[in-house]
């Protein structure tokens, strides 16, 4: 078993029986009190982040996660397919599991998949990803001084706002966390 003395930031723990990231570690020694650890930590199942405070010398259980890199392969109704890229086995992950990220997943791209105890946690994708556009209406002329945007339809069916001068056939490059546009890019 590991003691407090082991926490880092970046290191995985159980706390109240569900995983978390270390972000922050702070050693404090209070005047005549004993001294503690003030722990900054993310839920990796759900996103929160919370504080906690361990007695110096308490015992924590540290965490072994492991990451893989995947090929997306293709989605049916509800599921997606990755293929390991050295083992070349298939994992099979639900739509609620992939979610929005799902939506800027083509073919053929590598992805990280996180597992825990054999059991997917976390699927994470570049934060740019290149794609073509499939449908955009035509930019009205004399319009493009304002910053206006219009709708365009990508290959994998997502729906982002980019520039009036993006037209159908470009391909740009998104940012998945704000579903923002970040470029054109040259072929």
């Amino acid at each position: 078993m590991a003691t407090t003395s082991d926490l880092k930031n970046g290191i995985v723990i159980k706390f109240n029986g569900e995983l978390h990231t270390v972000m922050t570690v702070e050693h404090r020694t209070p005047g005549n009190l004993r001294a503690f650890y003030q722990v900054k930590m993310r839920n990796l199942k759900n996103g929160r982040t919370i504080e906690n405070r361990f007695r110096s010398g308490e015992e924590i259980e540290i965490e072994r996660l492991e990451f893989k890199n995947y090929q997306f392969l293709y989605k049916d109704d509800t599921d997606y397919y990755f293929m390991d890229n050295d083992t070349y086995e298939q994992t099979q992950l639900n739509e609620g599991f992939v979610g929005e990220q799902g939506e800027f997943l083509k073919p053929g791209q590598n992805v990280q998949i996180t597992f825990h105890d054999g059991k997917a946690i976390a699927l994470e994708m570049p934060p740019h990803v290149e794609l073509l556009i499939t449908s955009a209406p035509p930019g009205v002329k004399g319009n493009t001084a304002t910053g206006a945007t219009k709708q365009a339809i990508l290959e994998t069916g997502a729906v982002v706002n980019v520039p009036l001068f993006v037209n159908e056939g470009d391909i740009i490059r998104v940012d998945i966390r704000t579903r923002g546009y970040v470029e054109r890019v040259k072929s």
